[in-house]
């Protein structure tokens, strides 16, 4: 069996190597050729992590319809926002299946990565699935213990689900994708929140007031999307939300701090100097809330924060100060 991975970012560059053993041979396909250049000599992803070595079945590739062909499972680890694009001129020969890795909203449609790839690549969507829950790239790869789920069909799931795992990397099954999906995106922005609210120094009682009332806010997505409202609280949601939202390896908490001490917001992502999903997903969220007629008052203030230029602190005063509710 053949592994590809589209995207040879951290999070990419990391499920190659820690799959790297299940695989015969990993294709690793990027836009960006210097990395598949450094991959290819020193085998070394020196942009991304500069101290690991990489196995040697690890192969970079830089035709991505070559990849697409040469591969029985393909993984895609690209930003949400650049996934149609990339694949809308891949074709495939025969019915593989396809991983999403990628966590975000798109935009435009306000479409999951699953609905992408199925467009993109004109599959049936049995053969899509979603690989998500608290996972550090960083960790990933050095081989630290991680738990994640694979969400999708389960009668092919179980046979990736063996491929998948390792004595490092252990994979659960979910029948739902849209439930992991929504978790797995949502989660950003509410870490972005949480970020904000230490950048601020506001301390522990803030911090896990935003994720809880933040889970709920994810779960009323997910319930929109059609997701089950359980998977919020597994792996790909409440999981990956903690991860996210206090872990010191968090590009999207690291932003939020950033964004809470001061920062302007080109000047906190330059500083991040990675992809914030968060950043872009704020908005898809705030698309979704205006659209659907629903209150998601933290996801909907960290747009106003990015987006309308509304200040942290008056932001954290006017949730504070809304209308006295019921818990649920």
């Amino acid at each position: 069996m053949n592994l590809g991975i589209i995207g040879a970012g951290s999070w990419g560059t990391a499920l190659a190597q820690v799959l790297s053993y299940n695989f015969k041979n990993v294709f690793l396909w990027d836009i960006d050729k210097d990395v598949l250049n450094d991959i290819k000599d020193y085998h070394q992803n020196r942009k991304y992590h500069p101290n690991v070595m990489l196995a040697h079945n690890i192969i970079p590739y830089e035709n991505l319809q070559k990849l697409a062909d040469d591969s029985d499972v393909v993984i895609v680890a690209i930003p949400t926002q650049f996934i149609r694009k990339t694949l809308e001129n891949v074709k495939l020969n025969i019915k593989k299946p396809i991983i999403s890795a990628s966590k975000g909203i798109e935009i435009n449609s306000l479409k999951l990565v699953s609905d992408i790839i199925v467009e993109s690549l004109k599959v049936d969507s049995k053969y899509i699935f979603a690989l998500s829950g608290p996972s550090f790239a960083k960790e990933v790869i050095m081989g630290l213990p991680t738990a994640v789920v694979l969400a999708g069909n389960l009668e092919i799931g179980k046979d990736l689900q063996r491929y998948l795992s390792t004595k490092t990397f252990r994979v659960y099954l979910s029948e739902d994708v849209i439930g992991a999906e929504v978790g797995g995106a949502v989660k950003n922005v509410i870490a972005i929140a949480s970020g904000i609210s230490d950048g601020l120094e506001f301390g522990n009682n803030a911090r896990a007031g935003l994720i809880t009332r933040g889970l709920y806010e994810i779960s009323k997505i997910a319930n929109i999307y059609g997701g089950n409202p359980q998977t919020v609280y597994g792996l790909s949601g409440l999981g990956d939300l903690i991860l996210t939202a206090t872990g010191d390896l968090s590009r999207n908490r690291k932003f939020g701090i950033l964004i809470g001490k001061g920062y302007k917001v080109e000047d906190a992502i330059k500083e991040v100097g990675q992809v914030v999903e968060g950043y872009t997903t704020a908005k898809a969220v705030n698309k979704i809330a205006k659209e659907k007629k629903i209150e998601l008052p933290i996801s909907q203030m960290v747009y106003k924060v990015l987006y309308e230029g509304l200040n942290p602190k008056e932001a954290a005063t006017m949730l504070m100060m809304r209308d006295l509710k019921t818990e649920f």
